[in-house]
Order: C-alpha cells, then structure tokens, then sequence
C-alpha cells in the first residue's frame, strides 16, 4: 500500500509512522508542513522558564478567576487593553458564564470545599449581573 494509483490520477502514499501491527515503520515521519521546521520560542539566555514569570500559578480558583474576569470584560467594567474603550459585549459574557457553568457540572464531587464555594459564588454573582444587564 506504499504507492497506489488510480484511474483519476493520484497517488495515495501511506505516511503512517506504524505499521498495520503497530511496529514502527521504517519510514521517516513526515511534518504536517512539508518538511518546514516549526518555529518555537525560547527565552532570553539570561533568563530561566520560571523567573519574572508575572503569571499565578496554574490552579483551578485561578482559572476561574480569569473566567470571571473575562466575563466582567465582556459587561464592559474593564476598557479594552488595545482601543481603551469599554465596550459591553452581552453574548460572550453570556457564553462565558455558559462555561463556568459547564465547568461547574462536570466538577462536582471532586471540588473541595473552597474551590466549590467559589465557583457557586462566581456563578451567582455573574448570573445576577447578567440579569441586571440583560433586562
């Protein structure tokens, strides 16, 4: 199955990096970019992955914060870093609750105490507003 042709002209070729048995091919994987290196940052000799990083940490009570936060955006308490503008923009904050909800459903039973306090207090803070607005 390396090489097939057919009656309308093209070559199919097997690019898979396993075999039908799952044992390495000998063939070379191939790059989805046609052989183009990708392109991948790194940071300043000086400068370690971790230092003046002025990121929070990576934890579930922060990525909801950030949630909220882009949903106060949205209602447009904040001015848009690029423009200066505060602009409302009621669907993305609709759909941004939309997803702490979601996010509230397939997290429960495995929040603890305070992570399950703050999501139901975000929720209920951002769904009066949104009804505040909207109405």
């Amino acid at each position: 199955m390396a090489e097939e042709k057919k009656d309308s002209g093209f070559v199919v070729k097997d690019k898979r990096i396993f075999a039908e048995g799952n044992e390495a091919s000998e063939k070379e994987p191939v790059s989805p970019l046609a052989g183009e290196k990708p392109e991948i940052q790194e940071n300043a000799p000086d400068q370690s992955p971790d230092e003046n990083c002025d990121y929070p940490p990576i934890n579930f009570t922060n990525f909801i914060l950030s949630l909220s936060t882009s949903a106060l955006f949205h209602f447009g308490d904040f001015p848009d870093p690029a423009s200066g503008k505060m602009q409302k923009n009621l669907s993305a904050a609709k759909q941004t609750i939309d997803l702490l909800d979601m996010i509230n459903e397939k997290t429960k039973g495995n929040l603890n105490e305070q992570e399950n306090n703050l999501i139901q207090g975000v929720l209920y803070e951002l769904k009066m507003r949104y009804v505040k607005e909207n109405g």
